[in-house]
């Protein structure tokens, strides 16, 4: 069978893979979404922080026996704890002033990681092993699905919508909302709100680890791996709105199967077709698909 010329099963191949760079363009723009919709930062140190979750959970691998599962507990924690010293010794600075300011440093310390990692490991890609449990392929009947990528796409959806639920429908979350809002307001009914800020900001940090551990079985560990990804994910966050939860998850997803489909029919439009969409929103629609009009 064949759809406008094309295999079936190298279509619905196509599609997967679409699915899982969908996977983590949703859970890298959430965690920027998060950032921003929060505290107001764009943070540009979040490929850095995704890449850092990688390499922690190949330094686990390597000199500590850590596995894959471990990895994915310990490696979000220990970037996160990152960020928290982050947000607390430089960003609380910046958050009354031009935003342009909190871009330049999160900039910065992106440059800065990379340089440390580049000169210790070199830009030759590490190699993370697929964990044994997911390891092969199921026959759908219609098409082999690898494991370990309906694993990403399943994990994913699930950190997602989890991460959306906490923000939107629970009591943690309207106290969230209504610090980033009327933060004076919030700390006089006994709310820590520089407490509940820096916590945040390591959340975010801690969802753009996840998708360093997810992907390290999946493409090469490499100091650039997060530079070469910031810029579209910023694109998607773009399209869906800045700041909106809901719109990074959706458009990330969405982006990811556009861009898949783009490579069965115009592959040579399949690196541009994410920014020629953000710009057609940007005129139609400049706050995003999902984003709130001023």
């Amino acid at each position: 069978m064949e759809i406008f010329g094309i295999p079936l099963q190298a279509f619905l191949g196509q599609l997967l893979l679409g699915l899982v760079n969908g996977s983590f363009y949703a859970i890298l723009s959430l965690g920027l979404a998060v950032i921003f919709g929060l505290l107001g930062i764009v943070n540009f140190a979040h490929g850095a922080l995704y890449m850092m979750g990688a390499y922690v959970a190949w330094l686990g691998l390597e000199h500590f026996g850590m596995n894959y599962w471990l990895a994915l507990v310990v490696s979000p924690l220990v970037v996160g704890a990152i960020g928290l010293v982050v947000e607390r010794t430089l960003l609380k600075q910046l958050y009354k002033i031009d935003p342009i300011y909190g871009l330049l440093l999160t900039f910065g310390l992106s440059l800065i990681a990379e340089g440390i990692l580049r000169d210790q490991f070199g830009v030759s890609g590490q190699q993370y092993p697929v964990p044994e449990l997911l390891q092969g392929a199921t026959n759908l009947g219609f098409m082999i699905l690898p494991n370990y990528r309906g694993w990403v796409v399943l994990a994913s959806l699930i950190v997602c919508f989890g991460t959306w639920f906490l923000i939107e429908r629970t009591r943690l979350g309207s106290y969230l909302r209504a610090g980033t809002e009327n933060p004076a307001l919030v700390q006089a009914f006994g709310v820590n709100v520089p407490l509940m800020v820096m916590l945040t900001y390591a959340f975010g940090a801690g969802l753009a680890a996840v998708a360093g551990v997810l992907a390290a079985p999946v493409i090469q560990i490499t100091p650039l791996m997060g530079s070469n990804l910031i810029i579209v994910v910023f694109a998607v966050v773009v399209i869906g709105g800045m700041g909106s939860i809901l719109g990074s998850i959706l458009t990330g997803l969405m982006l990811g199967l556009i861009e898949g489909l783009t490579k069965v029919f115009y592959p040579e439009a399949s690196n541009i077709v994410v920014f020629v969409i953000m710009a057609i929103v940007l005129i139609i629609r400049p706050a995003g698909l999902f984003g709130k009009e001023r």
